[in-house]
């Protein structure tokens, strides 16, 4: 996939071009992506996605508290990447951009300067000021501009429609099995190892503390999980702990990521490490002592191995 940071100079090859924030890049974005990349192909064209950045809300006026999101935007890339999309434009989100009328962002940089030979939108697609592109304008302006439009119905499960602020709310409520299947991958946080307090070591399960790469990452519910972690080159099993560690820590805006890798007993202060969340294993709880707490750990670790297996 080649990246594109703005839309000057570009030379594409029959463009299909779908456009979105894809947060996260779940099942409900990939069957678009896939139906974008075997569009491109039939055409002999290029299989382009246009996404922005800084996130629109995070431009736009409105309260930003608790605002949180499933992807960075590296994140984005490799997911994209997977997806086989030959293009990726990623467009600077600013002011002058969201005053920007539908029809005019269309001619102005769609066509004029991408050269839109195809144009694939998303069952609830809207865009330009006030989000007032709609179907009806961008077919429109298909028809004077000469692209064809197609767009792409929703895809659903049995809780409803499959879509990033679903997706979020499952995470932040500790349905983590359900949001994974929704993802269609496991959730993942990667972030930095940093010093903590050591209460784990001096209990024998040392932990990694960690701080996400991005402050607006969403970090699912508290509780204990079974994850993978992924360091270098290698992947290695390992539960993991959000929360405040109330058996040991009564204050609440303590908040930490901890991670104990199993059989696993390295410094690794300052490297980078992902997070792959597999399974949500029960919600923190406040032992009355930390003798309770390390035989509580030592179930834990027995229950992840099983479900890591």
């Amino acid at each position: 996939m080649v990246i594109h940071e703005g839309y000057e100079g570009l030379a594409l090859k029959h463009p299909v071009v779908t456009m979105g924030i894809f947060d996260g890049v779940h099942t409900g974005h990939r069957a678009l992506i896939d139906f974008l990349v075997l569009r491109a192909r039939k055409a002999g064209g290029e299989s382009v996605v246009i996404t922005f950045n800084p996130h629109p809300r995070l431009v736009l006026p409105g309260n930003k508290e608790g605002l949180s999101f499933l992807s960075t935007l590296d994140e984005k890339k490799r997911l994209l990447a997977e997806a086989s999309v030959d293009h990726l434009i990623i467009i600077k989100f600013d002011k002058d951009l969201s005053n920007l009328e539908a029809g005019d962002f269309i001619k102005q940089i769609l066509v004029d300067k991408i050269g839109v030979k195809h144009f694939i939108i998303g069952y609830d697609h809207h865009f330009g000021k006030s989000r007032k592109g709609d179907l009806r304008i961008i077919r429109k302006c298909g028809e004077v501009y000469d692209f064809i439009v197609e767009q792409v119905s929703e895809v659903t499960s049995p809780g409803g429609i499959i879509s990033s602020s679903a997706i979020r709310e499952a995470l932040i409520s500790g349905r983590l099995e359900e949001a994974n299947r929704w993802l269609g991958y496991d959730y993942s946080l990667s972030g930095i190892v940093v010093a903590g307090r050591k209460i784990g070591r001096s209990l024998g399960f040392p932990t990694a503390n960690i701080r996400p790469d991005d402050s607006y990452k969403l970090i699912p519910a508290d509780g204990v999980y079974a994850v993978e972690v992924q360091l270098e080159d290698k992947k290695l099993p390992g539960m993991l702990s959000i929360g405040i560690n109330p058996t040991v820590n009564n204050d609440p805006e303590s908040r930490s990521i901890e991670v104990h890798i199993f059989n696993f007993d390295r410094d690794l202060y300052d490297q980078s490490i992902r997070i792959n969340f597999r399974f949500r294993m029960r919600d923190e709880v406040k032992f009355d002592n930390v003798d309770q707490l390390f035989e509580q750990m030592k179930v834990d670790k027995q229950q992840a191995l099983r479900l890591l297996v």
